[in-house]
């Protein structure tokens, strides 16, 4: 996997890569080439290390604190029943579930407890309101908490009213590959691997585009005390009034 040294990831407007300080690493199995990464879709922004380590100890804090109230739990594909490979949980006024019986949507509660979702920390609401560009608050923070073996196939987030607001996301612990594709399932990926601190943002045409996450490296943070990845992402549900 070729190294890509000290470059960040921005398209936006005029779609131009920009130079940044930290490494980024570039692969994809039909991809070879920082420069495939010009025909990225517009909206994508990638801002590598956007949380210090006191604010990702911080964040994985306030995570493990409501998992207290709203524990991780193992949701299930629709019709099958399948368990993902992840386990999750959510802050804000509605959170993501899915199960066999209802399939995917958004609940004001624990589908397990029936305890509301915590609000979401500062941090979270504060990235928001500088990235998002959106004129409404997040309504959804969907926590993924992801182990060794742990995947996301390649999705778009189809299930909000709010189609035109950005997902943000932050990663926390352990790296991932995370995959870009197209808004076509068998269109042309790219894959970035992003640290703790990272932040993900997908705007505009992204938005509409698939990806998902393919590998863990396991041991190469301990931001998570008990080990693995934490991937956090922020929704705008409904159309605001």
């Amino acid at each position: 996997m070729p190294e890509i040294g000290r470059i960040v990831i921005s398209r936006k407007g005029g779609g131009r890569i920009n130079s940044g300080v930290c490494s980024a690493f570039l692969a994809s199995a039909k991809t070879s080439s920082i420069l495939d990464w010009m025909s990225l879709p517009d909206g994508f922004r990638y801002l590598p290390g956007h949380f210090d380590r006191t604010q990702q100890t911080a964040l994985a804090g306030a995570i493990l604190e409501a998992a207290k109230t709203v524990p991780f739990y193992r949701p299930r594909m629709p019709r099958t029943g399948q368990a993902l490979s992840v386990t999750m949980t959510n802050f804000g006024p509605l959170g993501w579930v899915t199960d066999k019986e209802k399939g995917y949507r958004y609940e004001a509660v624990h589908p397990e407890t029936g305890a509301a979702w915590p609000d979401p920390p500062d941090l979270l609401t504060r990235l928001w309101d500088e990235v998002s560009g959106y004129p409404a608050p997040f309504e959804a923070c969907l926590v993924n908490c992801y182990t060794e073996a742990s995947r996301m196939g390649l999705h778009i987030d189809r299930d909000e009213e709010a189609t035109d607001a950005a997902v943000v996301s932050v990663s926390l612990g352990d790296k991932a590959r995370f995959q870009l594709g197209g808004p076509g399932r068998k269109d042309k990926t790219h894959s970035l691997i992003l640290s703790s601190g990272d932040v993900v943002v997908l705007g505009g045409e992204a938005r509409r585009c698939y990806h998902g996450v393919d590998r863990i490296y396991p041991g190469t943070s301990t931001v998570v005390p008990d080990g693995g990845r934490l991937n956090l992402t922020m929704r705008r549900v409904t159309i605001p009034a």
